[in-house]
């Protein structure tokens, strides 16, 4: 394929926080390009991009959702993806495959904080992106507030993103609303026309100063950039704007600049111009490849897998970015034939015969290919395209199939599950035998709950999963355990001493035997030990007992009646009335957390850990993130169920975690009663544990 035409493909990924309006500007893109007669709404459920039940009934984009188009000569395919933080997985899967992408958010300069993370990502995977402060008609009701109100956001801007932000426009409000813009480049003032291109005007006298010195700070930041316009500047000369429009568009390829656009996505406004300008500056493919350390001009395919779907018509769907060569319908990639090529617009497809460079298309039937994946087809290439990392899940729920015949149609529905969102994660839990589900938040958990019991009939009852508690004991002492059963025929004799003892924490358990004479036989020492482990997976109190030696040090046998199975039944009874002598006591998992917040949150970091009886290891600036603090601390499990949920609230839903299982720590006398009333024990064998 000739260079020329892969030069005609933009990818373009739409992203901001929950409720910015990325959805609606999607439909207000086709609807402007004429690829949708008629624009839906968020509020309607009947959009482009919130096609799934999920979405709808929500109000809110969960996963992403590909639409093509075409405008100025540009074959166009944007990914509408979800702003929530929960779903941030799926954005940043899509990230990796776009050529550039829009950040759209809210003219409120408390709410750009929101946008942090996201800019990270894109700053940190060199993504070029451009803003687009949506909804401008909320603040722009008057000249003087548009105009505070849109430096108050441009100055909050420039605190979060570690790249220059560019004014491309400045916002022109009369009579109580936005009515147009000016254009920085051209010096061209437009008011909005409903429908249709913006009508040129004389800049508002009242704006010429504002405009003047927009223009200088954004000619300033590209001459940053550009010697030859620096030297310009210096010397008082005017730049033609072919020279600025090269800047904005070298510039904003290499990622070194954001420039910002206003407008109301709801009304079209500022549409057509954004348009314009993803014409005009965006980068090519063949620039975007080179990002990837692809040469973009191979005949041998290249594709990347962004986002795997399930489908009840078509199956299993791979929404796929070519980035290099050409693929075509029953082609072979990584050993496996195409079912089916497809253009999306939301839900619906299109049929193709082949994908070029630069195109995002869907293709059916990738059996065994995974989110992320690179596909080829030379099996002896050894390009591995970088993929975004899985986010480390922080809110978990317990859950069982609410009829027990799906137990079996569960564990397939569930691998599905994984394979459209690899920000899921399930285990059966080894110590609560209870089957966790882990996810990025309690929105998320619920949404691909949905989806198990729409798509795949498969109803579940959640909980909170229960803490994997163990026990161990603080004295040692010796126990004879002696089993003696007699019913008719061979009896059943066993007859053991044992010595119990406490380890350091962390030794788990020791088994050993003292045993002289033949007075326990060989054969049955097993039996001993068997006895012992299958005592201690359910303690005095009800737990797992851990860091405990047990010695095997004196016993008797009958030459008849004495087996394996005898003796382990003589250990548990040594084991049962040997443990409750030992002082048991109640452990409880304890975490070592990370916690990441923008500084002016470290306090409350710091106070909800202590809340949650946390013990603080230290909080330092992060090297990588200019603003951000990284608190270390020890946590409890029993403390973490919800925590991601508080710190959300405390942090405008930019905090986030990370976390791994530390130590066992004994638990406070009074917490360790409570958990035992819950548990219902009765200081037996664990038999009165209840819920287990």
């Amino acid at each position: 394929m000739s260079e020329k035409v892969a030069s005609n493909v933009r990818n373009i990924a739409i992203v901001g926080p929950y409720l910015s309006g990325k959805t609606t500007l999607l439909e207000s893109l086709l609807s402007t390009t004429g690829a949708i007669s008629r624009k839906g709404s968020v509020k309607d459920g009947n959009t482009i991009g919130d096609a799934s039940t999920e979405a709808r009934d929500r109000s809110m984009t969960v996963e992403i959702n590909a639409a093509s188009t075409k405008y100025g000569g540009i074959h166009f395919t944007f990914l509408d993806c979800p702003g929530s933080i929960e779903f941030a997985q799926e954005t940043n899967n899509a990230l990796i495959g776009a050529g550039a992408a829009i950040v759209v958010c809210e003219p409120e300069p408390a709410r750009v904080l929101t946008l942090a993370p996201l800019l990270k990502f894109l700053d940190d995977w060199e993504i070029p992106h451009i803003v687009f402060i949506n909804k401008m008609d909320r603040v722009c009701t008057d000249e003087t507030h548009c105009k505070s109100n849109f430096t108050q956001v441009l100055e909050a801007l420039k605190t979060v993103s570690n790249r220059p932000i560019v004014p491309h426009q400045y916002p022109i409000a009369k009579n109580n609303q936005l009515i147009g813009f000016i254009d920085l480049v051209t010096e061209q003032a437009y008011h909005y026309h409903p429908g249709a291109p913006s009508d040129p005007v004389a800049i508002p006298e009242s704006l010429k100063a504002e405009e003047q010195a927009a223009r200088e700070k954004m000619l300033e930041e590209l001459a940053n950039f550009d010697d030859h316009l620096l030297e310009e500047l210096v010397e008082n000369i005017e730049p033609p704007k072919e020279e600025i429009v090269a800047d904005l568009k070298m510039e904003l390829g290499a990622d070194l600049i954001v420039p910002v656009f206003v407008g109301v996505a709801e009304k079209d406004s500022g549409v057509r111009s954004l348009l314009d300008a993803l014409v005009r500056e965006t980068p090519a493919p063949v620039e975007t490849a080179k990002r990837r350390g692809l040469k973009s001009n191979s005949e041998t395919p290249i594709a990347q897998v962004l986002k795997t779907y399930y489908t009840p018509q078509g199956g299993k769907l791979s929404l796929v970015r070519v980035w290099e060569g050409e693929i075509t319908d029953g082609m072979t990639l990584n050993g496996v034939r195409i079912g089916g090529m497809y253009q999306l617009m939301g839900e619906q497809t299109k049929t193709l015969q082949f994908a070029q460079t630069g195109e995002i298309v869907a293709l059916s039937r990738m059996e065994g290919i995974d989110t992320g994946e690179t596909l080829t087809t030379d099996a002896s290439l050894k390009t591995q395209l970088p993929k975004a990392a899985v986010l480390p899940p922080v809110f978990a729920m317990a859950i069982a199939p609410e009829d027990r015949k799906d137990e079996v149609k569960m564990s397939s529905a569930l691998t599905k599950l994984l394979e459209e969102d690899p920000a899921l994660k399930w285990e059966q839990h080894g110590d609560t035998h209870e089957v966790i589900f882990w996810g990025q938040g309690e929105i998320h958990l619920q949404v691909s709950l949905d989806r198990l019991r729409r798509k795949y009939n498969v109803s579940m009852k959640t909980h909170l999963p229960q803490v994997p508690y163990k026990e161990t004991i603080r004295k040692n002492t010796t126990s004879h355990g002696r089993y003696k059963h007699q019913s008719g025929g061979h009896g059943q004799f066993g007859d053991v001493y044992l010595d119990i003892q406490p380890l350091p924490r962390g030794s788990g358990f020791n088994f050993s035997q003292t045993i002289v004479g033949g007075v326990v036989p060989k054969q049955y020492i097993p039996g001993v030990e068997t006895g012992v482990r299958e005592y201690l997976e359910h303690g005095p109190l009800g737990f797992p007992v851990v860091d405990v030696a047990v010695t095997l040090t004196n016993g008797s046998y009958h030459s008849v009646d004495s087996s394996e199975q005898a003796f382990k039944q003589a250990a548990r009874v040594a084991m049962q009335q040997g443990m409750s002598d030992c002082q048991p006591v109640l452990l409880e998992p304890i975490a070592l957390v990370e916690i990441f917040a923008p500084s002016e949150f470290t306090s409350k970091v710091l106070q909800l850990i202590s809340i949650r009886r946390g013990q603080i290891l230290g909080y330092e600036g992060m090297t990588d993130w200019k603003g951000w603090d990284k608190t270390s601390a020890y946590l409890a499990f029993s403390e973490m169920q919800d925590l991601i949920v508080e710190l959300r609230s405390q942090t405008m839903g930019v905090g986030c975690f990370n976390w791994q299982f530390d130590h066992l720590q004994e638990m406070p006398d009074k917490l360790a009663e409570k958990v035992l009333t819950k548990n219902g024990n009765t200081n037996g064998n664990g038999n009165g544990n209840g819920n287990r």
